[in-house]
């Protein structure tokens, strides 16, 4: 990503961009060199599980095909969602990252005992959404990602409350032999040096049995400095003998934040016979990553002052199958699918240590001997996933004037959950018993459990008019078990709330076990009107859910589901003889009792429904060829989320918003935080022939407003405001037989773009010590592939 010199402002360079596109008139188009090769290529989606051109799909799509994903240098999770203006996210380093579309954020996501994510991200025809961030999954031999915006739940269910991410990869192919790879260096300004090297064979085996073999291997550079520092603890009283100065200087390191990724994925294609193929998969990836993603600005521009190892290893692996056929006349499908994953995480946990318990109390940790000790703390992390899924659905033929799809559903995801929150020397007596040192334990077993029947059905009114109708019945079981808190030697939580012995393993006792159950249904209806064979339009209703769950604090009440109506009317447009293509919707959306994560005392996250809020919006995308060789593709959101009744901050003793306070942590009309008003991009692409070789030259340039990080006006005073952004990237590059090579500057300007600023406690404890998750810095490289 890269920046210009223009800051971007609510109708920005970008908006004007877009709009000056989409009023592109046949006159003006009449001065354009007239080219019978720049006709726009047909783009095939699978949004509504079966094969059709987007422009016939009567729903708001975004879709990057593999060709475009190459084009914009995409390898990463954050590398394409900024050229999708609806979808908004934050971050705290690769693999940890919460997505959200069309303003459906209240802030505070991605705590293991929190809510389910409100997007469903999908590979393939399998789920693979978890609580604490999407797979990062490395984009190469893709065939294209889609974003569905707004609630999908009638086909794809309780994560895709607000829409839906899908990566499609590319499937073996019984066609003939095929196979390339690429190899890629970088430098990235105040940084290091990082590669790419990827790879692909698709090999037919016979003429019915084809395998496809992927992998990649990868280092991005490090660009944020741990510099030397101290911190001093205060014992609280005049002595200043009692006092505890820490350093880091054996964490001093600059680039500290490397990140190295190893991955493959195979998938085999099985011809029965005429009606049935079976497509067996498997893909995995492990990501090593160094150092924090954030820098203090206090400290200084990419640099922090940390004293405890910080680290993260990501390791997953998916297994995967889709059986294809034909009964009767009736299309049949099934796909499931098994993933593992296990992360281990090393978290430096200082500031907690400082401003909670030295500054808020007078530190006091001692040894077994009674003598104090460094109070700093860290955090050992194990989580593991395990998430199953199956699906089979019916079709039947798409030619007939009346059409349907109905299926099952059924999903488990069970999250094991350690958090060992350490103090060098501390007392046997004061430790979670089992665990000499800890402080504070979490040792826990979720299980979220989902299973629903649906049905869509289409039937042409006439031939230009077209009714879809659906539903989806669902039932959700949400558990957590275990234990969390102190050991027996402090406080009244921890081993002092037990009520029986250890059911997770590894844990010192229970004492929580807890559960809620759900039922409810998703509609679906959408009228659609062809005005042409290349132009629609359509209006639909739709509704969104997300299943409640459990609080871990006693004295709270379970948190209920919460649910998005939808009303959207769009269009989808191709003139000029098929070189001017104009997609949009306009939208409004209604959330009710959602749901809304803060850490309340101790650290301990609580989640409470929050009365309603209403988001207005409308979002569009234009792809102009005016002549053979040069490419305009513009997309832009505008977004007005708000709270339409007051978030007091509490809930009455069933769990429902209470709305009526003296003073409201957010007010009726409080922004919502996450999504910025407006975002937009513009890629300017030119191909053409420099002597035997084909040849481009390409520029991209993306930005959106600002935006708050937190709903809580107190706690936007004390972390501040994300600055709105516009980064700009530049490539160019040669090809002639399957030979290629490519140059490519992203970030240009070296500019930053705030992904996100947190702090590591609730605000109101650890706020003036905040941190911004940048963007990358100014990266060059150079990439050189060869297509067999």
């Amino acid at each position: 990503m890269s920046s210009g010199s223009v800051r971007l402002k609510k109708a920005g360079v970008c908006s004007a961009a877009l709009l000056a596109s989409t009023m592109f008139t046949s006159a003006a188009y009449a001065q354009a060199q007239a080219n019978q090769n720049t006709a726009l290529e047909e783009v095939v989606v699978t949004a509504q599980k079966r094969s059709e051109n987007l422009q016939d799909v009567p729903v708001s799509i975004q879709a990057l095909g593999g060709e475009k994903l190459e084009q914009l240098q995409v390898g990463a999770f954050v590398d394409y969602v900024k050229y999708l203006p609806s979808v908004s996210f934050t971050t705290s380093g690769p693999g940890f990252g919460q997505v959200y579309m069309r303003g459906v954020a209240s802030g505070g996501d991605g705590n293991h005992s929190g809510s389910l994510p409100s997007v469903g991200v999908y590979l393939d025809e399998q789920p693979v959404t978890t609580i604490q961030g999407a797979l990062d999954i490395h984009v190469y031999d893709i065939a294209r990602v889609e974003a569905l915006a707004g609630p999908q739940g009638t086909l794809y269910g309780a994560s895709s409350q607000a829409g839906t991410l899908r990566i499609i990869t590319n499937k073996p192919s019984t066609a003939g032999y095929a196979a390339g790879v690429d190899l890629e260096l970088n430098q990235v300004d105040h940084g290091g040096t990082g590669h790419t090297l990827e790879g692909f064979v698709n090999i037919p085996l016979s003429d019915k049995i084809a395998v496809r073999m992927v992998g990649w291997d990868v280092r991005d550079a490090g660009y944020i400095d741990n510099v030397a520092g101290s911190r001093t603890y205060t014992r609280g009283d005049t002595d200043p003998t009692n006092d505890y100065t820490i350093y880091n200087k054996a964490r001093v390191r600059d680039d500290y934040n490397t990140v190295y990724t190893q991955g493959g994925r195979a998938a085999l294609r099985i011809e029965l016979d005429d009606n049935w193929v079976i497509t067996p998969s498997v893909m995995g990836q492990v990501q090593k990553s160094g150092g924090l993603f954030a820098f203090d600005p206090k400290v200084g521009d990419l640099k922090v002052t940390h004293f405890y190892p910080e680290s993260s290893k990501d390791k997953w692996v998916q297994a995967a199958m889709t059986i294809e056929g034909q009964v009767a006349n009736l299309d049949v499908t099934y796909s499931g699918s098994y993933l593992k994953r296990n992360d281990v995480t090393n978290q430096d946990y200082t500031d907690y240590s400082y401003f909670y318990d030295q500054v808020g109390y007078g530190f006091y940790w001692t040894d077994n001997a009674g003598n104090l000790v460094n109070p700093s703390q860290y955090i050992q992390g194990k989580d593991r996933y395990r998430k199953e899924s199956h699906e089979i659905r019916i079709a039947s033929p798409q030619d007939q004037r009346f059409r349907f799809v109905v299926g099952g559903f059924y999903q488990k995801q069970k999250h094991g959950i350690f958090q060992n929150y350490k103090i060098d020397g501390l007392g046997s007596d004061l430790s979670v018993p089992g665990y000499t040192g800890t402080v504070w334990l979490t040792k826990q077993n979720r299980v979220d459990r989902d299973k629903a029947v649906f049905g869509q059905a289409e039937f042409d009114i006439t031939d230009k008019l077209m009714l879809t109708a659906g539903v989806r019945f669902f039932k959700a079981h949400n558990t957590l078990v275990g234990f969390y808190g102190y050991g027996a030697g402090y406080g009244s939580t921890g081993e002092k709330a037990c009520f029986k012995g250890p059911v997770v393993a590894g844990s010192p006792c229970t004492n929580l076990d807890k559960g809620v159950k759900e039922s409810g249904n998703s509609p679906k209806v959408t009228l659609t009107y062809k005005i042409d064979g290349d132009k629609l339009i359509y209006a639909t209703y739709s509704k969104g859910f997300r299943p409640g769950g459990i609080n871990r604090r006693s004295t709270l009440p379970p948190y209920h589901a919460d649910y998005l109506k939808n009303y959207e009317a769009g269009w989808k447009t191709t003139w000029l003889d098929n070189r001017f293509r104009w997609n949009g919707a306009v939208f409004m959306e209604d959330w009710t009792n959602f749901q809304f994560s803060i850490l309340g005392a101790n650290g301990l996250t609580e989640i409470k429904n929050a009365n309603q809020a209403r988001i207005k919006g409308v979002e569009s995308d234009v792809t102009w060829v005016p002549v053979h060789g040069l490419t305009f593709n513009a997309s832009a959101a505008y977004t007005d989320a708000k709270l339409t009744a007051n978030y007091c901050g509490f809930t009455d003793a069933s769990g429902n918003p209470v709305t009526t306070c003296a003073t409201p942590q957010a007010p009726d009309g409080t922004v919502l935080p996450i999504t910025p008003k407006f975002k937009a991009n513009l890629t300017v692409r030119y191909d053409f022939s420099w002597g035997e070789w084909d040849a481009y030259v390409q520029g991209s340039t993306v930005g959106q407003t600002s935006n708050w990080t937190d709903l809580r006006i107190v706690e936007r005073g004390i972390i501040g405001k994300q600055k709105g952004y516009q980064t700009t990237d530049v490539s160019g590059g040669i090809d002639k037989d399957g030979l290629s090579l490519t140059l490519y500057m992203k970030n240009v300007f070296d500019k930053r773009a705030s992904l996100n600023r947190y702090a590591e406690c609730a605000e109101s404890v650890c706020g003036t010590q905040y941190y911004i998750v940048p963007n990358q810095p100014r990266t060059v490289g150079i990439k050189i592939g060869k297509k067999f």
